[in-house]
């Protein structure tokens, strides 16, 4: 919305009448944005109650203020359209801009854009967009472009009737609530007091909670408000009858002044009937509409139903109206102020959405018909896309009718990367009209499509009854899609904590194949392997694989083979057979590293259990490489299904190889993936891998938080590994945060102990066996603490891994260093450390020479220690955990050694500016060229978490608590520099 545009806005609704708290909250608003800050609020009252009017104010108050004002608005009969109301609010204004505005944005970020704003589709380019479960990306990218339209004043971004927004707006203003714009960026947006849509709703709530948004609800307006909003347009006698018809619902009272303006009275009559609005009102809408000529009213139906806003040629299409004779009749309209010009030339909205629900509700509904099917022609005709199309097809077509249904299923395909709710429906269009004739694998093929898109966005029931229907449908003989279908609903049924029945899904199907050797064999004893890892049955799970592997090797299917031989690796790993599944581990990356990208894009499962095998092996390297070729194939051929997988262990291979930095970026977008989709299991599998990555990064609030929301969640989970580890990974951040009485309580209550960590599986049991040994010593039962150290020794034996054996050395490293006895400590924790490095388990590593440097200083030989001390240092710093370094200099600094940290070459004793690094001079001086984190990410090829990362170092060695501070204190210790220089 422009300046003159909110300007006429408010003008057309006359003078605003109360709502001096409201705006005195807007203000407060405002003043936020001066400071840099974002912020959202929310109007939230009944229909009519003047959340608009008040947008408005806001509007001309900001333009006042010179920010950049941008509005739009959700609309309810369009609820189908993916981004409709950020589309509406920022599409035009993108069109406006020079194109070289956008060159700012990274390529991919304008990638992204290209697929949500119609404007800028020739940005898209050859470049690969995200998959459906990284949809979170496009979400970030709409972040930088409103921080990148911020650069030059705060932009006041305004959402009305935002209850009716559809699926993909609701999620991307989610995310913006969670993650707000690094700028001065205010989101204003008006909606009823009770969303239908739940996820806006807890998307509020929790905004609320956690400070991130404002709340103002607006109530009725007293009797001496309503006679002013009157002004001297009625009798006071009038205003009363009228304040008590209306109830002080301003849209309610102006309409009922309208009537009585033209009939002198106000009747109950109507024929138009709406759900809460009062009968004397909808009468009042009734005779105003009865007064309008044919034509006005014949164009006003069409208007309705091409949309809100509309554009007259369509409306004129809907109405089988000449054009030429419908921008005739438009001034009609306008005149009546039915509807309303908009800062968009050609198009128009309606003066409310009641008014437009009322024109739509009474037109007849086989003209309405005809009407959506006319709008669906004319769209076609300019070569509109599918998805402009299937509104209207959806809502005409007839069943049977095969080009709808091609319209349909295109339209699904299109948005079921970012606006799955949207394909969903449109899928289950497609459904409804296809033919019963038509041949069984068309029908399954949607079916399948539906439920994917159900299941991307958490409605698993009903994903998995579509599901069920598909396997009535499929043929017995068709085994290829009954195992597509059968492995499918498993899947879901796993989500759903339907352990038993997926099972009996799996063995069902196995037991139906003709041929127990086949190929469909194979995969049906890979899924029955994973079945065993969801319910924790790990031996279950090797015996599985291991059956695969069997039926696979004579097939002479490699990338089948290379599948069966990933997940036996896996399954040992997970069930202790250590030297075995190393063994097995070998033969399927020999295998899998000979097979092309192409072909091992038939069974990219094979890639993910690999990474699994490799992560619970030790093997971290070769599970960052096989992770990233994984998501590479991933990307390149939309497939999404193994990316959660993939994402986790990636993730847990970086912390553990000493990039906590990059593990914490990774697992922030797999946390924002889970939230997306609704998965409780991926959501706690990341929270608490996002934990071990945070404290492994010296995070620990992050740690605590994430750590905590994964364990609140483990109710909803069956037992099993990931309920288990949400325990102890909790505790693991409770015991770091000096909470060791409530640490060892989850660990053996919740926990079960020695013998509950065995859920986890493999050697990561003994990591969390290490930490419940720490947690016993802080509490000061060493003796229970010796069993749970003998525990981590024991498994180190059976599993025979390096990083279990380092656990096992460090948890008796911690019993003799609290025992006094620190010669023992110390041969122990220096084993534990060759371990950890034979591995690359380098974070783990620092901590053991930490933990040799404490022991060798507890000895009294001060120079020793401070070899190993000044390491753990020096790799901690590496890392950026800074917690942990800092840690080992306070341990330096008790036995008297002083810390020379390099910074920039030749630079060690400087303070200041001079304690900056090279990089973080390069960061600081950007953001005295008023670069967000985007552009000097972009600029500097660093990912956004590390110039986040660079910024919190900046501020604690500057001593500064803001951008803007930070700037100034920079500037004025360069100038000087400069000026000599000259």
């Amino acid at each position: 919305m422009t300046l003159g545009m909110a300007a006429r806005n408010a003008h057309e609704y006359g003078p605003l009448v109360g709502r001096t708290d409201e705006l005195e909250s807007l203000r407060q608003a405002f003043e936020e944005l001066d400071r840099g800050s974002p912020g959202a609020v929310a109007l939230v009252g009944e229909p009519g109650i003047g959340k608009t009017r008040l947008l408005d104010e806001l509007a001309v108050r900001a333009e006042q203020r010179r920010y950049l004002v941008l509005s739009g608005s959700a609309s309810e009969l369009e609820r189908d359209l993916p981004f409709s109301a950020f589309v509406d609010a920022l599409d035009e204004y993108l069109e406006s801009l020079d194109s070289s505005h956008l060159l700012a944005l990274d390529g991919d970020v304008r990638a992204e854009l290209a697929h949500v704003f119609p404007s800028l589709s020739p940005l898209a380019g050859r470049r690969r967009v995200a998959l459906q479960h990284e949809r979170y990306r496009s979400h970030r990218a709409v972040r930088a472009l409103l921080e990148l339209l911020a650069d030059q004043a705060p932009l006041v971004l305004v959402l009305d009737d935002f209850h009716w927004a559809d699926s993909a707006s609701v999620e991307l203003f989610g995310a913006l609530l969670r993650r707000p714009p690094g700028a001065a960026v205010l989101l204003a947006l008006a909606l009823r007091p009770r969303p239908p849509s739940e996820r806006l709703a807890a998307a509020l709530d929790s905004a609320q909670r956690a400070g991130a948004m404002s709340r103002l609800e607006l109530g009725t307006l007293s009797a001496d408000e309503s006679r002013e909003l009157l002004g001297g347009t009625v009798t006071a006698v009038d205003a009363s009858v009228l304040y008590e018809e209306s109830g002080g619902n301003p849209f309610y009272l102006e309409q009922l002044a309208r009537s009585l303006d033209r009939a002198g009275e106000v009747s109950s009559a109507s024929t138009i009937s709406l759900a809460g609005v009062p009968a004397v009102v909808l009468a009042s809408l009734s005779r105003e509409l009865s007064l309008l000529s044919q034509p006005g009213r014949l164009l006003l139906d069409g208007a309705a139903v091409a949309g809100d806003p509309f554009e007259p040629e369509l409306a004129a299409a809907a109405a089988a109206t000449p054009e030429a004779a419908a921008i005739d009749v438009l001034d009609e309209l306008l005149q009546v102020d039915l509807i309303r010009s908009t800062d968009v030339p050609r198009r128009f909205r309606f003066r409310h959405p009641l008014v437009r629900r009322a024109v739509y509700e009474t037109t007849a509904g086989a003209w309405r018909l005809g009407a959506h099917e006319r709008c669906a022609e004319a769209l076609a005709a300019r070569g509109a896309s599918a998805m402009a199309r299937a509104h209207h097809v959806e809502r005409s077509a007839r069943d049977g009718d095969l080009d709808a249904v091609a319209v349909l299923r295109e339209a699904g395909d299109a948005a079921a990367r970012l606006a799955p709710a949207s394909a969903a429906q449109w899928f289950g269009g497609a459904l409804r009209l296809l033919p019963e004739t038509a041949p069984r694998e068309e029908r399954v093929a949607l079916l399948l499509a539906r439920a994917d898109s159900l299941a991307a966005t958490g409605r698993f029931v009903e994903s998995r009854a579509g599901l069920l229907e598909c396997l009535e449908i499929v043929r017995r003989d068709a085994e290829e899609w009954r195992v597509r279908v059968t492995t499918a609903c498993a899947a879901v049924e796993h989500l759903l904590g339907l352990q038993s029945e997926a099972h009996q899904h799996l063995t069902t199907a196995l037991a139906e194949l003709g041929d127990a050797q086949s190929a469909e064999a194979v995969e049906l004893m890979i899924e029955l392997s994973l079945d065993g890892f969801h319910a924790g049955d790990f031996e279950a799970m090797r015996i599985w694989a291991g059956r695969a592997v069997a039926a696979a090797t004579p097939l002479g299917d490699e990338a089948l083979l290379a599948a069966a031989l990933s997940v036996r690796a896996w399954g040992g790993a997970m069930a202790g057979a250590g030297e075995q599944a190393q063994t097995h581990c070998d033969e399927a990356t020999e295998l899998v590293d000979q097979l092309s990208d192409d072909e091992v894009a038939r069974r990219l499962n094979t890639l993910a259990h690999l990474v699994g095998a490799d992560v619970w092996l030790d093997r971290y390297s070769a599970a960052t490489r096989h992770a990233r070729r994984a998501l590479e194939i991933c990307r390149r051929t939309g497939q999404g299904e193994e990316f959660p997988l993939v994402v986790q262990m990636l993730g847990v291979s970086l912390w553990v190889l000493g990039k906590p930095l990059e593990a914490e970026e990774l697992f922030d977008g797999a946390v924002e993936a889970a939230r997306l989709t609704g998965n409780v299991q991926n959501l706690a599998w990341n929270l608490f891998n996002r934990s071990l990555a945070a404290l492994a990064a010296g995070d620990l609030d992050v740690a605590l938080a994430t750590a905590e929301e994964s364990f609140e969640l483990e109710g909803d989970m069956e037992p099993g590994p990931i309920r288990t580890a949400t325990a102890a990974v909790l505790a693991s951040a409770l015991l770091e945060a000096g909470q060791s009485d409530r640490s060892v309580d989850l660990l053996l209550t919740r926990v079960g102990g020695e013998e509950g960590l065995r859920h986890i599986g493999g050697g990561w049991c003994a990591r969390f066996l290490e930490v419940l040994t720490r947690a016993l010593l802080a509490t000061g039962r060493r003796s229970d603490a010796e069993r749970a150290a003998a525990a981590t020794q024991a498994c180190a034996e059976t599993v025979s891994l390096p990083t279990a054996e380092g656990m096992a050395n460090l948890a008796a490293a911690a019993l003799a260093f609290d025992a006094g006895e620190p010669t023992t400590a110390l041969e122990r924790a220096l084993a534990a450390a060759t371990a950890f490095e034979s591995a690359e388990a380098l974070w783990d590593a620092a901590r053991a020479r930490e933990l040799a440097g404490r022991a060798l200083a507890q000895a009294g030989d001060s120079d020793r220690a401070a070899v190993e001390l000044e390491r753990a240092a020096t790799a901690f710093d590496s890392f950026g955990s800074l917690r942990y370094r800092d840690r080992a200099e306070r341990e330096l600094g008790k036995i008297g050694r002083r810390i020379h940290r390099r910074t920039r070459p030749g630079n060690t004793n400087g303070h200041g500016i001079d304690t900056l690094t090279a990089r973080e001079l390069q960061v600081a001086q950007l953001v005295v060229d008023r670069r967000t984190n985007p552009e000097i990410a972009a600029q500097l090829f660093l990912s956004n978490k590390t110039v986040e990362s660079h910024l919190r170092n900046i501020f604690r060695k500057m001593d500064v608590a803001s951008r803007v501070e930070l700037a100034r204190v920079v500037e004025r210790t360069m100038r000087p520099a400069s000026a000599q220089q000259r």
